[in-house]
C-alpha cells in the first residue's frame, strides 16, 4: 500500500483575481500575494502527511513568467502552465481534469486553492472512501456551491497564516474570536 499524500491543487488566477478584484480593487503587490511556501506547510502540518503542490498557470500568451516559476519551484511546487484558446478557461480545465484524474488514486488527499464554483462537480466526485478534502481561500468570497459540499474551508489568511501583512477585509467576527488588539494596530 502506497503512504497517503496531500495534492495541493492551486487556481491561482483566481486567488489573484479575488485579492484584486474583489479586496483590493487594484492588482495585488507581491507583498499583498500570498506566499505559497506557507500553503503547503500548512497542508503538511494539518493533515500530517506529505504535500506535493500543483500550480497551475495561464500560458495562453506565449509567454512564462520564469522568476515566478523559479519561485514555485523552489519552494518544492509544480508549475503546470496550460495554454489553449482565448476561448478556453485552461485554468479550470486543467484542474478539472486532474480532481478527475485523482479519482483512481485512493492513497490522495486534496485541498483546494480557489473560490470558483467550477470545480464543484469535480471535488464532488472525490467525496467519500475516507478520503480527505478541503479548500483554502478567503472564506468571505469561497462559492457557497464549493462550501456546500461541507468539506473543511481553511481561511488563507486566518488558519494558513499565508499573507506577510493583514488584508483589508470587512467580514462578520465571532464575539469569541475578537481581538481588539488586531484593530489597534
Amino acid at each position: 500500500m502506497s503512504a497517503r499524500r496531500t495534492f495541493v491543487l492551486v487556481d491561482g488566477e483566481n486567488i489573484d483575481a479575488t485579492l484584486g478584484n474583489s479586496l483590493l480593487g487594484r492588482r495585488p503587490a507581491p507583498e499583498e500575494r500570498p506566499r505559497w511556501e506557507r500553503v503547503t506547510e500548512f497542508a503538511e502540518r494539518t493533515w500530517g502527511q506529505p504535500v506535493t503542490g500543483l500550480f497551475f498557470l495561464n500560458a495562453s500568451n506565449g509567454n512564462l513568467p520564469s522568476s515566478f516559476v523559479q519561485a514555485l519551484l523552489a519552494m518544492d511546487y509544480r508549475p503546470i502552465p496550460l495554454a489553449g484558446g482565448s476561448d478556453q478557461k485552461v485554468v479550470d480545465v486543467g484542474i478539472q481534469r486532474t480532481l478527475d484524474a485523482l479519482l483512481t488514486h485512493d492513497d490522495a488527499d486534496v485541498l483546494l486553492a480557489s473560490h470558483d464554483a467550477d470545480f464543484v462537480e469535480h471535488l464532488g466526485a472525490l467525496l467519500g472512501g475516507g478520503r480527505k478534502l478541503g479548500l483554502i481561500g478567503l472564506r468571505e468570497f469561497m462559492s457557497t456551491q464549493l462550501t456546500g459540499l461541507g468539506v473543511p474551508l481553511f481561511d488563507l489568511e486566518d488558519d494558513v497564516n499565508a499573507f506577510i501583512q493583514p488584508l483589508p477585509r470587512v467580514r462578520i467576527i465571532p464575539l469569541a474570536e475578537f481581538d481588539p488588539e488586531r484593530f489597534l494596530r
